[in-house]
């Protein structure tokens, strides 16, 4: 069978809860497309597995950045998740809602059913937390949010410094007021990842009416006229066939792959198609533009006294840490990139925090945040993200080929703003370090080093080492201006019928903080929009 009533592109952070909330009644057929296959690498379940998925070739699209001036011409790899999960079978853990005026923002741009107290309600039920306040969240969900099951003793000292320095601790950074120090939630159950194909995927796998797909490679959308009636795609046997979609053909590619697909399919701006050989289908200049992503800096330092994880990720203390964690899902390989954190303002005069902290309690090779083997000296990293950034790239195709991959242009630090505000928030995470308790523990600062002492010495230090967050958003954003894409009351692409876009790619600005939670949460409310 080859026609269904919903077909989704894409089994990520938003693919796998319309999946799931779609196919519950048993009313309509639906199919799920996905690039990748299943999610059975042994390393996508134990959390320290990040640093060994987020660039295998096997789960991860490739994909890097074009030059961007204003960090030195460098290009950056941008890991995006091409398994079952998507880049929630590859990411750091973390669960950050944002601020309630991101979400009140949107509503003021024109996307009316977008405020704080709108898509409450969806983040309380997508998740299932111990904790908090009940108004704020979720119990009953299919996405477990979990604390830390052992915060480290460098943690503690981090969020005690922040507070010497004047920034109060905060019970809970999800309930809308970010502002203070923490330490990070996370997602997972029992000290394992939980990801969107955990929490919403398999539950649904036994329904007679979802069908699930993989390595099934979308390579356009199907029109007839101005109607989309399916996804021509190819399979792991390399033949291209057709599912057709009797109802709406929905994209959940996320902030590269979506645009990518409209505009190879026809849909984006006529100029950027017909450069490429490009039919044009339907004019929607706003295709691939409006790209944000959270761009991070970061300073680091030996430490003595306080066993960080890089003294147990060598020799016999790692064969300690493997067995710790088989038998108690606790220890290094329970540990997540980022281990504590923080919101502050960088300027006077900010209504809220516009700079996002993360704390880990170990150092990294080649400084590599995160994302490569820990280095041989114990040590801590400290890194900084400005949340909203006024610089703005794209994406764009340069072929009809869907094998060829897009232009990823991010433009990072292109705008003043957002080199002053990382600027500021370097120089507080140099105070940190001079800020007893950490103070006690550092041996030497070793990333960017005493020898970078000036501002533009600082800045060089950013534009030299800092990167991606994996944090791209706003591609096909929702909205009523002419650069819109996405009716926000239907999730519908303006102009168009029978296709919808509901994943990171829909939203019209950035939030504060990591993105997962704020995908899942456009996913539940577009299952909504969509089924009404």
């Amino acid at each position: 069978m080859n026609e269904f009533d919903y077909v989704i592109v894409g089994a990520g952070a938003a693919g796998c809860v319309l999946a799931n909330r779609l196919s519950a009644s048993g009313k309509h057929r639906v199919a799920v497309l996905e690039a990748g296959g299943p999610d059975r690498h042994i390393w996508i379940k134990v959390p320290a597995g990040f640093n060994k998925t987020v660039y295998n070739p096997k789960l991860n699209w490739g994909y890097e950045t074009a030059p961007s001036p204003h960090i030195d011409n460098r290009r950056i790899v941008f890991p995006r998740g091409k398994v079952l999960g998507g880049s929630g079978s590859i990411n750091g853990h973390l669960y950050v809602r944002g601020q309630a005026a991101d979400y009140d923002t949107w509503a003021q741009l024109g996307c009316r059913g977008w405020s704080w107290t709108d898509v409450l309600p969806y983040f309380k039920r997508a998740e299932r937390r111990i904790g908090g306040d009940d108004a704020v969240r979720g119990r009953d969900g299919p996405l477990y949010i979990e604390d830390q099951r052992e915060p480290h003793p460098l943690s503690d000292a981090y969020i005690a410094a922040n507070e010497a320095l004047g920034l109060k601790r905060t019970p809970d950074y999800n309930c809308g007021d970010q502002e203070g120090t923490f330490l990070y939630q996370q997602m997972m159950r029992g000290g394992r990842r939980w990801s969107p194909a955990d929490a919403y995927l398999r539950p649904a796998l036994s329904r007679p009416n979802l069908r699930v797909i993989p390595w099934a490679q979308a390579e356009r959308i199907v029109f007839e006229g101005k109607r989309a009636t399916g996804v021509q795609y190819r399979g792991r046997d390399g033949k291209s066939q057709t599912m057709r979609a009797g109802r709406d053909v929905i994209l959940c590619g996320g902030s590269i792959n979506t645009p990518h697909l409209l505009q190879i399919s026809g849909v984006g701006d006529p100029e950027w198609l017909k450069a490429f050989g490009g039919a044009v289908v339907h004019a929607l200049p706003g295709v691939g533009r409006n790209f944000r992503d959270h761009y991070a800096a970061r300073v680091s330092a030996l430490v003595k006294g306080a066993g960080s994880l890089n003294e147990r990720s060598h020799g016999v203390r790692l064969v300690g840490e493997v067995i710790r964690y088989a038998f108690t899902r606790k220890g290094l390989l329970a540990a997540s990139p980022s281990h504590a954190g923080g919101y502050l303002r960088t300027r006077p005069g900010l209504e809220t925090p516009d700079m996002q902290l993360y704390f880990a309690p170990a150092s990294y090779a080649a400084g590599r945040y995160g994302t490569s083997a820990l280095d041989t000296k114990p040590g801590m990293t400290l890194g900084a993200s400005q949340l909203r950034p006024e610089s703005v790239g794209h994406v764009k195709a340069l072929s009809a080929d869907p094998m060829e991959k897009p232009e990823i242009q991010p433009n990072y630090l292109a705008d003043q703003i957002d080199r002053d505000a990382l600027l500021a928030a370097l120089k507080y995470l140099r105070k940190l370090l001079v800020t007893r308790p950490l103070a006690d523990y550092v041996v030497c600062e070793n990333l960017p080093g005493p020898d970078v002492k000036t501002d533009d010495e600082l800045m060089a230090h950013a534009r030299a080492t800092g990167s991606t967050t994996y944090h791209p958003v706003g591609t096909c954003k929702l909205g009523i201006d002419p650069m819109a894409v996405v009716e926000p009351q239907s999730m519908k692409v303006i102009g168009l019928h029978g296709l919808r876009v509901a994943d990171a790619s829909v939203m019209p600005t950035m939030v504060s903080g990591n993105t997962y939670a704020a995908t899942n949460m456009i996913a539940e409310k577009a299952s909504d929009l969509i089924l009404a």
